[in-house]
C-alpha cells in the first residue's frame, strides 16, 4: 500500500478505515488499477520518479462528508489533493501536485442544485459538467446558455477556479468572472459560505457577487485554501440568433489597424465573443485545408515580407483574418456585423466573407449538424480530434503542454512576442506545436499559444520541460506572465511574480498559514507550499 510522506503504515491504515466509515467502503481507492486513474494522462514526467501519484482516493457525496475527510485528515495530517473531476488535461489532470496526497474526487457530487430561468443563473456541485447541465437545460427547454470551453466533459466548477474560458460573450466566457457565491469547506470542515450567502435564507446569492464586507471569492481561485463545495454562475440568455463574419487583410503591416479596430469593437460589446488573430498566409487558418502546393513552397522557402505580400494580393490569401461572431436579434447581428465592416473597411484592401447564421432554439439534428459547437454553447469532445491519428499526422503525441502568456491586446505586442520566441526557438533547437497566433479569450488581452507534445521517452520530456521553463523565465523578462500552468511548472510560474520581494507569495504563505496550520490541503498548488515543506521546496 502506498502511504503519504512522513507517515507511518498503520497510522494511515487508521484513517483510510475512517475514511471509509464516512463515505462507505466502495469509494475509498487504493488499488494499483484503481490510483492508475488519479495519474496525469498528459504527464510530463511519465515513468520517471517525479511522476505525481496518488497514495488513496475517497469519493464523498456531500458537502458534510467531506467535512468530515478534512476532519479526519488534519487529526492524522494527510496530504488532500481535491478534484472536480479529474478531467483537466494539460493542466495536471486527477494527479496531486504533492505526491502521495489522498486524491479528494467530488464527482460523485454531481447535483444541479437550481437553474433560474428568469435570472439567468445557477447553482451548481463540483460533480456537474458541461455536458450535464447542458442536457438539463435541453431536456427542461430552459431558454439558457451554457458557456464552455474545449472538450466539454470537465466541471464547470473546476474550470472556474482554473480561471479557464470559453466562447460566447463577455463575461461569460470569462468562467471565473461568471461565478455568483461560493460554498467552501476549510482545511479544518468548517464551512463558508460568501456573497449573499453569508446571510441565511438569502435570496439573492446568485444575483449578487459582492454580498457585505470583504470580497473573498479570489482566495479560492487558483488557489489551496479551501474546498469548494457549490459554486453559482450567471448564465447566458438565448438569443434569437447568432451570425459570424470573417475579415481579411492582405498587408503585413495591416496586423496593427487589424488588433486596433477589433480592440475598440470588444470593448465596446460590439464584437464580445472569443476570437483569434490567425494568418492563413503564414500558418494557415485554424482548422484550414491543406495549403496549395503554390504556397506550401512560398512557406517552405520563407522569403521576404514583400514576396509574401504579393502572393497574397495575386492569389487572395489573407495576409491575416479574424473570425467575427455576433449575438442577439437577426437585425442586431446584421447592425453590428454592418458596424464592423465599416471599421475595418478603413484598412486599405480588407474584405469581407459572411459566415453561419442561425436563430435559435434549435432542433436536436440541427445541433448534431453543427461543426463548431462551442461558440453555440454546445459541449463536445471534437478537440481530440484535432490531436488524432490522420494522414498528416500519422505519429499523435500522448498529450500536451501549453504555454500561454498573456501579452497587450495590441499589433506590436503580438509582432514582439512573435518575434522573440522565434529567435529563442532557433537558438535552442527546439520547434513547438501549433500555430503561435494570439488567442482573445479574456478581455483586453492576448494569450500567445505555444504547444509542446508529451511523450513517453524520459529524454524527450525532460528537453520539453527544460524548455518550457527557459520560455517562462523570458516571457517574464518582457512583461508578459503565465495565468495558468501544469504542476511541473507552477513554482517557475510564481517565481515570476516577484515584485518587492516576493510580497505577493509571503502574503499567500501568511494566508495559507492562517487557515491551514496543518498544511495538509493541495500543497503546492500554484507555488503556494505550507510551511512544513518551504525550505525542502526552494
Amino acid at each position: 500500500m502506498r502511504t503519504p510522506p512522513g507517515l507511518a503504515p498503520e497510522s494511515f491504515a487508521t484513517a483510510l478505515r475512517e475514511f471509509e466509515g464516512v463515505v462507505g467502503k466502495d469509494w475509498v481507492f487504493t488499488s494499483d488499477d484503481d490510483l492508475h486513474l488519479y495519474q496525469d494522462a498528459y504527464s510530463p514526467f511519465w515513468g520517471e520518479p517525479d511522476e505525481r501519484k496518488a497514495s488513496a482516493a475517497v469519493a464523498p457525496h456531500s458537502t458534510e462528508e467531506v467535512q468530515a475527510i478534512m476532519r479526519i485528515a488534519n487529526a492524522h495530517k494527510i496530504p488532500i489533493y481535491p478534484i472536480s473531476t479529474g478531467r483537466n488535461l494539460g493542466y495536471g489532470g486527477a494527479a496531486p501536485v504533492y505526491s502521495g496526497s489522498v486524491v479528494l474526487d467530488l464527482k460523485r457530487m454531481n447535483r444541479i442544485l437550481e437553474v433560474n430561468e428568469r435570472n439567468a443563473t445557477c447553482l451548481v456541485e463540483p460533480g456537474v459538467s458541461y455536458f450535464d447541465l447542458y442536457r438539463h437545460i435541453r431536456a427542461n427547454k430552459l431558454k439558457l446558455w451554457i458557456d464552455c470551453p474545449d472538450p466539454g466533459w470537465g466541471s464547470l466548477i473546476g474550470n472556474a477556479l482554473e480561471r479557464g474560458n470559453g466562447y460566447t460573450l463577455a463575461p461569460y466566457r470569462d468562467h471565473w468572472g461568471a461565478h455568483a457565491g461560493m460554498e467552501v469547506v476549510l482545511p479544518d470542515g468548517d464551512l463558508v459560505r460568501t456573497g449573499m450567502g453569508a446571510m441565511p435564507g438569502a435570496k439573492t446569492w446568485q444575483q449578487f457577487k459582492y454580498g457585505y464586507g470583504p470580497h473573498l471569492d479570489g482566495l479560492f481561485s487558483q488557489s489551496n485554501f479551501g474546498v469548494v463545495t457549490k459554486m453559482g454562475f450567471w448564465m447566458m440568455p438565448e438569443p434569437e440568433a447568432f451570425r459570424s463574419g470573417t475579415v481579411m487583410v492582405y498587408r503585413y503591416d495591416d496586423l496593427f489597424k487589424l488588433v486596433d479596430i477589433l480592440a475598440y469593437l470588444e470593448n465596446l460589446k460590439v464584437m464580445s465573443a472569443t476570437t483569434r488573430v490567425e494568418s492563413p498566409l503564414l500558418f494557415g487558418a485554424f482548422k484550414a485545408p491543406p495549403p496549395s502546393p503554390e504556397l506550401a513552397a512560398l512557406r517552405a522557402r520563407n522569403p521576404g515580407r514583400e514576396e509574401y505580400e504579393a502572393f497574397a494580393a495575386n492569389n487572395n490569401v489573407p495576409y491575416w483574418s479574424v473570425i467575427l461572431r455576433f449575438y442577439g436579434s437577426p437585425k442586431l447581428t446584421a447592425a453590428h456585423w454592418e458596424y464592423a465592416q465599416e471599421k475595418f473597411g478603413t484598412i486599405a484592401g480588407a474584405k469581407f466573407k459572411d459566415g453561419d447564421f442561425y436563430e435559435f432554439p434549435l432542433s436536436d439534428a440541427a445541433v448534431n449538424r453543427i461543426m463548431d459547437k462551442a461558440p453555440l454553447g454546445i459541449p463536445s469532445l471534437e478537440a481530440f480530434s484535432m490531436g488524432g491519428r490522420t494522414p498528416t499526422n500519422p505519429t499523435p503525441s500522448n498529450g500536451h503542454m501549453w504555454f500561454s502568456p498573456i501579452i497587450p491586446m495590441s499589433g506590436e505586442a503580438v509582432q514582439e512576442c512573435e518575434r522573440v520566441f522565434r529567435e529563442a526557438f532557433a537558438q535552442w533547437g527546439v520547434n513547438p506545436l501549433g500555430l503561435p497566433l494570439p488567442q482573445l479569450y479574456h478581455e483586453r488581452t492576448f494569450f500567445q499559444i505555444y504547444g509542446f507534445p508529451i511523450s513517453h521517452d524520459a529524454e524527450t520530456n525532460r528537453k520539453n520541460r527544460e524548455t518550457f521553463k527557459r520560455m517562462i523565465a523570458l516571457a517574464a523578462e518582457h512583461g508578459w506572465g503565465e495565468y495558468r500552468t501544469a504542476p511541473a511548472f507552477m513554482d517557475a510560474c510564481a517565481d515570476t511574480y516577484s515584485f518587492n520581494n516576493h510580497a505577493l507569495r509571503r502574503l499567500q504563505e501568511k494566508l495559507k498559514d492562517a487557515v491551514d496550520p496543518n498544511g495538509i490541503l493541495s500543497a503546492g498548488r500554484y507555488g503556494i507550499w505550507p510551511e512544513h515543506l518551504r525550505k525542502t521546496r526552494s
